[in-house]
């Protein structure tokens, strides 16, 4: 049993190893865009921390979501968050499983670059719109009577970039429309949704997305337009910029380079190909033997040595 687990163990370390250096490979090529997009999820934190400086505080707007589904209140209001926490989780977790699992649909540093560039550009729409017009929170620690629904300007510079973590994040107000929970959860699940091979979770990543809209707007933290905005919003997001990116490699084929090749690569490689040929000789197993000659005579040298012995009679 101890041999069996040690042979195991050196079996997954192996294959940790080699998907690392493959990943890392890949990283040195594109972490100026995977940068970028880290960077950008930062201005959008910064942003949403600012609006709240503009927020001022007034009557809940009338919500349909609101007049149907029960107020979870404060004491419940980590449900909604929880199950947030879940999906986040549960996706980061999957988007490495190749560095474990022998079935490599795609390679994780190229995912994550896909993923922000969705992200980044949603949020982008998002800014665009919570400063357009700031809406009063309908979130309990938003509303008017509370201490956090108005802050007072920042004594420090420090205080706006740093954006008082974790209570800038965690209560803030005024960047309403639309829902930055719902961004991650559908460009995540539209991610499995393409990339993930398991039906039953395709479908139960759905149900999720729409329990998670639920919550929201029970939990008070978003309107209801912010949650229907987000899920047409996304979606054509997703749809649009996936159009224009490079499509991944396949690694199930396994018949494709680990990075596009380069020009020089490209061609280096053709002048390879092109000196096999005139050597006669392809690189191919299949090509080993010669080509059939013109006149169709003859179709290999063997038969050729063996029609000439016979005309010689020998």
């Amino acid at each position: 049993m101890t041999v069996y687990i040690a042979r195991e163990g050196s079996k997954l370390w192996r294959r940790v190893s080699m998907e690392t250096a493959v990943e890392v490979k890949i990283l040195l090529e594109k972490w100026r865009l995977l940068l970028a997009g880290l960077v950008l999820q930062y201005i959008h934190g910064l942003a949403a921390r600012g609006v709240h400086y503009l927020h001022r505080p007034g009557p809940t707007l009338q919500d349909l979501g609101f007049m149907v589904l029960p107020e979870l209140g404060k004491e419940r209001g980590y449900v909604s968050e929880s199950l947030f926490t879940f999906i986040f989780v549960s996706f980061l977790l999957w988007t490495f499983h190749p560095f474990v699992y022998h079935s490599k649909r795609f390679y994780t540093v190229l995912l994550w670059r896909r993923v922000l560039a969705f992200l980044v550009a949603s949020q982008f729409l998002r800014i665009i719109t919570f400063y357009s017009t700031q809406l009063p929170g309908p979130n309990y620690h938003c509303r008017e009577g509370s201490k956090l629904a108005r802050l007072p300007p920042p004594d420090t510079v420090l205080e706006v970039l740093l954006l008082n973590f974790p209570h800038g994040v965690i209560y803030g107000c005024g960047d309403l429309i639309f829902s930055s929970h719902m961004i991650f959860t559908l460009t995540f699940v539209l991610t499995y949704q393409k990339y993930g091979s398991k039906r039953f979770i395709k479908l139960l990543a759905w149900l999720m997305a729409v329990i998670q809209s639920l919550l929201i707007v029970a939990s008070r933290k978003h309107y209801t337009v912010d949650v229907v905005v987000a899920w047409y919003t996304v979606n054509l997001v997703v749809f649009f910029i996936d159009k224009k990116l490079p499509e991944m490699p396949d690694r199930t084929s396994g018949s494709l380079p680990l990075l596009p090749l380069s020009v020089k690569e490209k061609e280096g490689k053709l002048k390879e190909e092109h000196h096999k040929l005139l050597n006669g000789n392809s690189g191919d197993s299949t090509d080993w033997r010669q080509r059939t000659q013109m006149n169709g005579k003859h179709a290999e040298d063997v038969n050729h040595v063996h029609s000439d012995t016979t005309t010689n009679g020998t």
